[in-house]
């Protein structure tokens, strides 16, 4: 199986602050079942199987969209086969 890697950002910033939609996303790639996750507040990034990320990406947009954020920026890197 395929390990992917996904980096993103939502906006708008505060940095004073979460917003919700911030929060939302992080919510989102704890609570996915990764195999390691990194949130800070200008970038995070996650890591797992192909089928994870895929579905944390999916609810990560849906939820943090409806949470309020204008723009949500990601990209996804293949990292390798699982297991190798």
């Amino acid at each position: 199986m395929v390990r992917l890697r996904v980096e993103f950002t939502t906006e708008p910033f505060d940095l004073e602050h979460a917003p919700p939609h911030a929060v939302v996303a992080r919510e989102v790639v704890q609570g996915a079942g990764l195999d390691s996750v990194d949130v800070g507040p200008f970038g995070n990034t996650a890591e797992g199987g192909a089928d994870a990320v895929l579905a944390a990406v999916d609810e990560l947009l849906r939820r943090s969209i409806r949470a309020g954020a204008t723009r949500v920026s990601l990209q996804v890197n293949v990292v390798g086969e699982a297991g190798a």
